[in-house]
Parts: C-alpha cells; sequence; structure tokens
C-alpha cells in the first residue's frame, strides 16, 4: 500500500519511456508501495491523454490555417473547454476506461 495512506493499493501506468525506467523512479516508487505498469510499446492506443490529443487535432487542426499562434491556442482552449458539453457523447466513446488487461511477466 501506497506511503499515502489511502487505504487502496495504487498502480501507475506509464508509457515505457526510458525516463520513467530509470532507477530513481523505480526506487521511489518502491518506497511508497506505488506498482509501476508500463505499456507495451507502440501503443497510444491505451494512453488516454493520446486519444485526446488525437480529437483535438481532429476539431481544431485539420484542413485549419490560424494566422497566428494566439488563434491557434484559442482554438485548442475552446475544444478542451466543451470536452464536459459539446463532445461529451463523443469523447465518452473515445476515452472508455474499457482497456486490455496484462498479467505481469
Amino acid at each position: 500500500m501506497a506511503a499515502f495512506d489511502l487505504g487502496v493499493p495504487i498502480t501507475l501506468v506509464l508509457d515505457n519511456a526510458r525516463y520513467q525506467k530509470c532507477r530513481l523512479v523505480q526506487t521511489l516508487a518502491e518506497t511508497l508501495g506505488i506498482e509501476l505498469l508500463y505499456l507495451p510499446a507502440y501503443s497510444p492506443n491505451l494512453n488516454l491523454i493520446e486519444r485526446l490529443w488525437k480529437f483535438v487535432k481532429k476539431k481544431c487542426l485539420y484542413s485549419v490555417y490560424y494566422a497566428n499562434f494566439k488563434d491557434f491556442k484559442s482554438a485548442i482552449c475552446a475544444c478542451l473547454a466543451q470536452t464536459q458539453t459539446t463532445y461529451k457523447q463523443e469523447l465518452d466513446t473515445l476515452l472508455t476506461l474499457r482497456f486490455q488487461t496484462f498479467s505481469k511477466s
């Protein structure tokens, strides 16, 4: 159980980046009682932030030209601000929590 005394085990899902596998991260996780679960290589479909970014790109960036950074940033912020309203139904199916499970090797 983690040192945070939450009463439940903590598993941190990581995307296999080299810096996430360093001894410091592994030692700290072990000290805090946090299980590290690494996603398989080349599996962005399992990473929710990758799914969200793909959705934002589709809504804001595909075939759209922004004359300046301010307009670009505003479009992305507006899209993200609508995730719980306008885009909720689309994102509910895209960002499902039904994942493939992995057995420990």
